[in-house]
């Protein structure tokens, strides 16, 4: 009797355990995606000028001729990777995977951004994109074909599939191995 009374403590233990990191975790996240607007005005805390010298870093902007313009480009596309990321990590639908469109978009773009001497900001990253979206879009027709083809044998609700296609890793990094 008492071994069954310390087995359960334990599983309630680990319960709450459970759940406590997962209020940590969505705590930490919901707090990341409000400051986000804050986060993009930080650009206004560069100076308005060619080079920027700290004892850190120097940063000069030839292309922009202006650092707090550098900047304020490199927030408008890391704030919504920021997101995007998010979003795609906690993402349930069966369509999540398309995200990575738009994550290698401005993935580009932020890469175009800091190799600014070489090409314009957003000037042919299509051609970049459509390795990515070769992939990308054929097997998400794929799933939607394999989805419509269960529904219209009624043989399973949508609620059914959805729990068909979700993953549930046991931590980010097992998550981010499966897509990568």
């Amino acid at each position: 009797m008492q071994n069954k009374q310390q087995k359960l403590k334990n599983q309630k233990s680990k319960f709450l355990h459970t759940d406590k990191r997962v209020y940590i975790i969505g705590s930490i996240v919901a707090t990341l995606i409000a400051a986000t607007p804050y986060l993009f005005y930080l650009y206004e805390s560069v100076p308005d000028q060619m080079i920027w010298d700290t004892f850190l870093f120097t940063i000069k902007s030839s292309y922009y001729e202006n650092v707090r313009v550098l900047a304020w480009t490199l927030t408008s596309k890391l704030i919504p990777l920021l997101l995007l990321f998010i979003w795609f990590f906690t993402c349930r639908h069966w369509w999540y995977h398309v995200l990575l469109v738009p994550v290698a978009m401005y993935t580009y773009q932020i890469f175009t951004t800091l190799n600014e001497d070489f090409s314009f900001v957003d000037s042919n990253q299509l051609i970049y994109l459509l390795p990515i979206m070769a992939v990308i879009i054929p097997s998400i027709y794929l799933i939607r074909a394999r989805i419509f083809d269960q529904i219209n044998q009624a043989t399973k609700s949508m609620e059914e599939l959805e729990e068909e296609f979700k993953m549930r890793p046991k931590n980010f990094w097992g998550k981010f191995k499966d897509y990568f």
